[in-house]
Parts: C-alpha cells; structure tokens; sequence
C-alpha cells in the first residue's frame, strides 16, 4: 500500500520518545512489510490541515496516525470522508480507540501489527454530521473536562491525576438540565445529570469503551439527576464495570438518536471523543455500520 504517517508530537507518549528514532523505525517496519511510506510529524495546531491536505492529494491508499484519541477521532472524520484506510499508533492516554480494535498499546509493537496487518470495516457514528469514534456526552463529563483541561499536568500520569481530581469536583454538584429526546419512534423528556451516547454499546471495562465496533447500533445513557452521594455510587460502579446496573441509569441500545435540549444557552459545551465543542439545542446522532476501514492484527 501507499501509506502516509502522521504523528502528533504532542501525544503524551511522543512528548517522551526520540521522534527521529521513531520515525526511521516506522520507515524501516512498513519499507520491509512492501509498503510505499512517507512520515509527517506536526504540532497540534497543524494536525488537522495535514489530514486534510493528504487525504486530498489522492497520492496514498492508507493514513496512519500517531496521538491521542483526539487525534485518532480527527483522523478517523478525514479518513471516513475519502475512503482512506486508517492505522492508528495509539500514544495517547486512554488510547480508547485502538482497545475496541484490539491493537496492541505500545507505540514500538503496533508498528509491525500495522505494517503486517489486514483491513477490516468497523462502525462510526455522527452529530449533526460530523463524526466520531467513541462517544458523545453532556453534563457530568463536559463538566469534568473543563475542570481538567484548566490544571496544569505535562505528563500521561499527570492528566489521570487532574481527570481524577476533577471528577471529584465535578461530582460535588452535579448539574441538572432537561432533555427531549426521541429514540425507537418514541419521544420522551426527562431531567438529568449526564447523557452519552457511543459507538456501539461500552463493555464492562472501567475506561468504557467499546468491545468490538461491528454491532451496527448506538448505545445511549442516561443519567438522573445526581447528588454528590449518588454521583460517587456511580463513579464506583463504574469502577466495578457495572454503568448499566446503577439504579440512576438508563441504558439503551439504537441506530438513531434525536436530542433537544429546551433550555439551551450560549456557551454550553459537549465533548466528542475527548474534545470540548460547542453544543447545538439540537443534535441527531446516527451510526454508520461499517464504514470505516481500519487496519487491525492479522487474522490467524
């Protein structure tokens, strides 16, 4: 294949790695598995506009990127868009993404899983168009990630700390909003605390994320209005792997979500795999059953 590499130099494993190295390692890995290669390594700000200008040249059949899932899901959007097929060097964090695919974790061993690999069609879903790989969320976890994005942390184990610390704060008083939402034909309003929405339903992992991405459907969460005292029961049973048995959540499983928020302002945000957004009074979420081509281990 032709692949295209490009690297955030800002992921939070790369802040630590010898990118030259790195880079010659990726070169040397594809060039033998018969692969045609070329690197970019960027800066945050330059990310998105490298994406987009690759994908455009049409000079290339595969994008591999190299971050975090911010990074990953900006990848995945370009990719989804002009039918490029997507490896994924998970050097972020959570490195959400690249567990649902079953990719190994370290950023040295997946170049040989990439490089070796075969394409495989998994799901992506979208608001309001614009796509993304793992979830959409409002109330509790934009809360949470606001809170976390203004602590100062320059390493991996610096961001779990402040994503720590600021879920104990944002736990201390939880926000309430309405929602009007229409899923299966129905149309239902209700108060709560915090509503997700992912691609494909999460397993019982406590990072929460998808087991496989082939089942075609949207799983949606819905969480009543919490109190510090039931915020922290549910922060526990999300540890324990059990979201979908707390007493304050409401689980679901579709290909298509509609959402208003009646008493929407100016300025209030949602995140999408990781990003704080804008969020608009109306949002409709859809699933896009395998239409992303990614690359994964070699079937044996």
């Amino acid at each position: 294949m032709r692949v295209v590499a490009i690297f955030n130099q800002e992921g939070g494993t790369f802040r630590t790695t010898d990118m030259a190295e790195y880079q010659a390692s990726v070169l040397e890995v594809f060039g033998k598995a018969g692969h045609q290669i070329e690197c970019h390594l960027v800066q945050g700000e330059d990310l998105v506009p490298t994406l987009e200008r690759v994908a455009l040249s049409g000079e290339f059949d595969c994008l591999v990127a190299g971050g975090g899932d911010g990074t990953i899901s900006a990848a995945a959007r370009v990719a989804w868009k002009s039918g490029l097929v997507l490896g994924v060097v998970p050097a972020g964090t959570m490195n959400l993404f690249a567990r649902s695919i079953g990719l190994p974790l370290d950023i040295w061993e997946v170049l040989e899983t990439l490089a070796a690999g075969h394409v495989v069609q998994v799901d992506i879903a979208s608001a309001n168009g614009q796509s993304f790989i793992h979830q959409f969320s409002a109330g509790m976890r934009p809360r949470m990630v606001r809170l976390r994005d203004a602590m100062n942390y320059g390493s991996r184990l610096g961001k779990i700390r402040a994503t720590i610390r600021a879920a104990f704060t944002a736990m201390l008083k939880p926000p309430r909003f309405d929602v009007d939402f229409q899923v299966h034909g129905d149309r239902h309003k209700q108060i709560i605390s915090a509503i997700s929405v992912s691609n494909n339903e999460f397993g019982q992992d406590p990072l929460m994320f998808a087991e496989h991405l082939t089942g075609g459907h949207l799983g949606l969460y819905l969480a009543e209005p919490l109190s510090f005292r039931t915020a922290a029961r549910l922060a526990f049973d999300i540890v324990r792997g059990r979201l979908k048995e707390n007493d304050a959540v409401t689980a679901l499983k579709t290909t298509e979500i509609h959402l208003h928020f009646p008493r929407h302002r100016h300025g209030i945000r949602c995140v999408m795999d990781g990003e704080l957004l804008a969020m608009d009074q109306e949002i409709s979420l859809k699933i896009h059953p395998r239409e992303l081509n990614v690359l994964t281990a070699a079937a044996r």
